[in-house]
């Protein structure tokens, strides 16, 4: 399958959003972090309000710069970016998620392209992240992109 498209989500993208970024979570960090822990982070990072509002919040503002989605040529979508520029020069990628039928077929790669574009549309040199657990399953990935340890759960590299 090819990608069809990567663009700024929109508030009909939310329900879609939250179910795959919950979808993810507790595939990639299900038996690795624990039930509880799991579902701390689905609660506090994949509710629907949460993810509808951060949606309608108007881009451009640094710390913010919104939700990117991937989308299929039907519009399914099938991975999410968020991210901003908190820190002069320094963008940080807030979540990064892929529907697991369509990894490894360069969605999560379009998504972090066009994430680290609109960062450096808005001064940033480098890219920030912070992973859930240091053995966290998406570690090659994000190391095959250029990110390196800054700390063991703390990523980073130079866009």
């Amino acid at each position: 399958m090819l990608l069809a498209d990567v663009r700024t989500a929109a508030p009909r993208d939310a329900a879609a959003i939250s179910r795959l970024l919950a979808e993810a979570i507790r595939e990639d960090y299900g038996s690795l972090l624990g039930e509880m822990r799991v579902g701390r982070l689905v609660s506090d990072h994949c509710a629907l309000p949460r993810i509808r509002a951060e949606i309608e919040i108007p881009g451009g503002a640094p710390a913010w710069l919104g939700w990117l989605v991937a989308a299929d040529a039907d519009g399914t979508v099938v991975g999410a970016v968020s991210g901003g520029v908190p820190v002069t020069s320094e963008g940080e990628l807030y979540a990064l998620c892929t529907t697991p039928a369509r990894r490894r077929q360069g969605v999560g790669t379009a998504l972090l392209a066009a994430a680290g574009e609109l960062m450096r549309a808005h001064g940033a040199t480098s890219q920030r992240m912070t992973l859930p657990a240091e053995r966290a399953p998406a570690l090659p990935f994000f190391t095959h992109h250029g990110f390196t340890a800054l700390t063991p759960v703390r990523l980073g590299r130079v866009l």
